[in-house]
């Protein structure tokens, strides 16, 4: 009889804590074995010092241990560092850490390829393969942490894929690395983001989650929404804002909306009136990130000084926001240009 083991890192500590009792261990025991991977960092079950020799058998008979092979690694000059991560079947994955005064990010990936298709993001010009399991997304933070031996403190769900295409296992992932026992990492330090799947942002607005929510927005009308941004044909921008709005009255956060900057496309002073026209009495503010080019698409970034005269704009009309300063544009690992691709390729 073949036995199919089940990966010890996707298990939510109450899943695991269940399975053991229900094979008459305690319920105390998903603890300590929680402590053990993601306190102190110890992949062999063996070597559980504080578990009984017959719970270490079990664990090894029924539970297994994934790695990521790291396939290449980039550091940028501003600190960031890109990681080409291949999983057990192969396929290539990329996840950049990014070094902050206030700590150290990750950004995840959480599908293999993207089907959003937005015309300007490097990331889709992979085909979506499949969805990451939730382990492969917590070993993206786990193994960072690991090589650098530093703390990830904030976690943004924003690599390649549309997380709310991979609903249940971004939300596993969410709930692993913010358990006390394991990861530990809070809540409002995490960051989802979305092109905009409308039934889904409703969704997340019940899971009464402190993590912070992020839409991928683009564009202030349809016409240039759905010329840049295919899936606004399925979800129009005011169905979008109407559910971000819903969002933030049911769970009274701050809802972010990510707005990159295309030269000649949506970076107009009429274009900045009518993002604040539409944006206006909802509790959120607006991260303007000038394009960062990519080979096979012909857009260019918003020149700096327009960038921030379109900034300026939306503060003088009463909207919060920021003009995001670029990470790791030297080596493709800034907004839009993940792909999981080779170094030399």
């Amino acid at each position: 009889m073949v036995i199919i083991m089940r990966n010890i890192f996707d298990y939510k500590i109450k899943e695991l804590q269940v399975e053991l009792v229900e094979n008459g261990y305690k319920k105390f025991n998903g603890r300590q074995i929680y402590e053990w991977l993601y306190k102190k960092r110890v992949f062999n079950f063996d070597e559980m010092s504080n578990l009984s020799k017959k719970l270490r058998e079990y664990l090894s008979l029924n539970y297994d241990f994934s790695d990521l092979k790291v396939s290449s690694h980039q550091v940028s000059a501003d600190g960031t560092e890109k990681f080409l991560f291949e999983l057990e079947d192969g396929n290539l994955i990329e996840t950049v850490l990014m070094r902050h005064n206030y700590g150290n990010s990750v950004c995840v990936t959480t599908q293999l390829g993207c089907n959003i298709g937005c015309t300007f993001c490097a990331s889709g010009l992979q085909k979506k393969k499949r969805d990451l399991e939730a382990y492969e997304i917590v070993l993206q933070v786990l193994k960072i942490a690991t090589i650098t031996k530093e703390r990830v403190s904030h976690v943004v769900v924003m690599g390649i894929g549309e997380p709310f295409d991979n609903y249940d296992n971004t939300m596993k992932f969410i709930d692993i690395i913010n358990n006390p026992y394991g990861l530990e990492i809070g809540a409002r330090h995490i960051t989802v983001s979305t092109s905009g799947i409308v039934p889904k942002i409703k969704q997340f607005s019940e899971e009464a989650k402190q993590v912070n929510l992020a839409i991928s927005l683009h564009a202030s009308n349809d016409n240039v929404r759905s010329s840049i941004m295919k899936i606004n044909n399925t979800y129009p921008i005011r169905e979008v804002i109407g559910s971000a709005r819903e969002y933030v009255e049911k769970t009274n956060r701050r809802i972010t909306f990510e707005y990159i900057l295309l030269a000649g496309v949506n970076d107009e002073i009429a274009h900045a009136d009518e993002l604040s026209d539409l944006l206006r009495g909802l509790n959120c503010y607006v991260n303007l990130i000038r394009y960062n080019p990519v080979k096979e698409f012909l857009y260019v970034g918003t020149h700096e000084e327009k960038a921030k005269r379109f900034h300026e704009r939306l503060l003088r009309r009463g909207i919060t926001s920021t003009l995001r300063k670029e990470k790791g544009g030297d080596i493709d690992a800034a907004c839009g240009q993940l792909r999981s691709k080779k170094i030399n390729e």
